[in-house]
């Protein structure tokens, strides 16, 4: 399970603010790695926010949403201060002949590595299946002349508003590095609703406003309209999570206390309170007026409205909606010379997790909100393919749709 930990949590707990900001932070290199890089890339780099707006954010104590792998090493620290981030270049970064560079983003508890270039990265059932492929969308971009950079955030769920302010600043980077005047962005999950805030300018005091840089936006699996899905299917995610209840996902539930093999397990940082993750709440919104809750489902009622059930309790998804951007975002719309995109999967079978089954979802997002153009100002259509959230990126069909938004003139 602790393979699947990337998309359970997700989302973020902070005020709203429209306040606008003229110019993108300051940012260093700290390091540049070119040798024995994974995955195919060519080049990693180590960058810092110098502004002194963002700073360390809670990692859990149990190291499941440390950094691993190579991105501990290139990080320098397995749990970053979410002012550094990771730019990854790809093949031919800067040979190939497409005018605009695009830069892939990934979702909650992943990476540039198991996101784009590898969906093998974290071993069988890490992609939504239980065989997962080598390569990705990176290497099938490169291949169709594309310059291709990614980004890697220090924080699996991290706070939205640090993410979209590391998104400008990847942006600026790429834009010195390429001398475009404009990038193409695919994201994916809780990196859409973020880069939507970008290009919306939904930011605080200290953040980066638009700054006209992206022609597209390609949003795979964005919950554009909300999601409440960890607080509609009573106690089921709160075991995968608990520690006491054997859980190792990475990400809040629904619960402050639950009965586990006869004992009372309780406290906040498993929550959607956890200073653990700062990006759980900012995407909530409730869908139960347009899917029923699952009535058969342990806990249910109280899950989803708050107080004590049978065997857990919880405040309810209403305590939380006050955080809520989703609505904010909404109404900001976006700024009508970025084309938007909308991919969203309606095949809810994610191996060995409780998938979304109270309406048509890709298994985490309902369809309908993935699709929901609210606030698009330049809406370039949507497509949904039969696949579930974790294959959007890597899947041959959501590979082919993501190339041809991205080719057309």
């Amino acid at each position: 399970m602790f393979r699947l930990s990337f998309w359970l949590g997700a989302i973020s707990l902070a005020l709203c603010s429209l306040s606008m900001s003229a110019l993108a932070g300051p940012t260093s290199l700290q390091a540049t790695f070119t040798s024995g890089i994974s995955n195919g890339w060519v080049k990693v780099e180590r960058w810092r926010d110098t502004s002194g707006n963002i700073g360390q954010e809670a990692f859990p104590s149990d190291g499941r949403g440390d950094q691993s792998g190579q991105r501990a090493t290139f990080f320098a620290d397995s749990s970053p201060s979410s002012d550094n981030f990771l730019l990854y270049y790809a093949p031919n970064w800067n040979t190939n002949s497409k005018a605009v560079p695009v830069l892939l983003i990934h979702g909650a508890n992943q990476d540039a590595d198991l996101a784009w270039a590898n969906p093998n990265d974290a071993g069988d059932y890490g992609c939504g299946q239980q065989s997962c492929p080598s390569t990705g969308l990176m290497q099938a971009l490169v291949a169709d002349n594309f310059k291709v950079f990614a980004l890697s955030l220090a924080h699996k769920n991290g706070d939205g508003y640090i993410w979209a302010e590391q998104i400008a600043n990847a942006i600026s980077i790429i834009k010195s590095q390429t001398g475009a005047s404009k990038v193409d962005l695919v994201t994916w999950s809780k990196s859409a609703f973020n880069a939507r805030m970008y290009i919306s300018s939904v930011t605080q005091s200290w953040g980066t406003s638009y700054q006209g840089d992206v022609r597209r936006l390609i949003m795979l699996g964005g919950p554009n309209n909300g999601i409440d899905w960890s607080f509609r299917h009573g106690w089921t995610h709160t075991f995968a999570v608990y520690p006491g209840c054997g859980g190792v996902i990475n990400g809040p539930t629904a619960h402050d206390a639950i009965l586990c093999y006869g004992i009372w397990q309780s406290g906040s940082q498993w929550s959607y309170a956890s200073s653990y993750f700062p990006g759980s709440v900012q995407m909530l919104k409730r869908w139960d007026s347009t899917y029923a809750l699952p009535v058969s489902e342990q806990d249910w009622y109280t899950t989803y409205e708050g107080g004590w059930g049978f065997y857990t309790h919880g405040q309810g998804i209403d305590a939380f909606l006050p955080y809520s951007l989703v609505d904010d975002v909404r109404a900001a719309g976006t700024d009508p010379a970025v084309r938007v995109h909308n991919l969203c999967g309606n095949k809810a079978d994610i191996a060995l997790i409780h998938n979304e089954h109270t309406g048509p979802s890709d298994g985490v997002v309902f369809v309908s909100s993935c699709n929901d153009a609210s606030g698009l100002g330049n809406h370039g259509g949507s497509a949904t393919i039969n696949v579930n959230h974790l294959k959007l990126g890597w899947s041959s069909s959501g590979i082919n749709q993501i190339k041809t938004w991205l080719n057309a003139l």
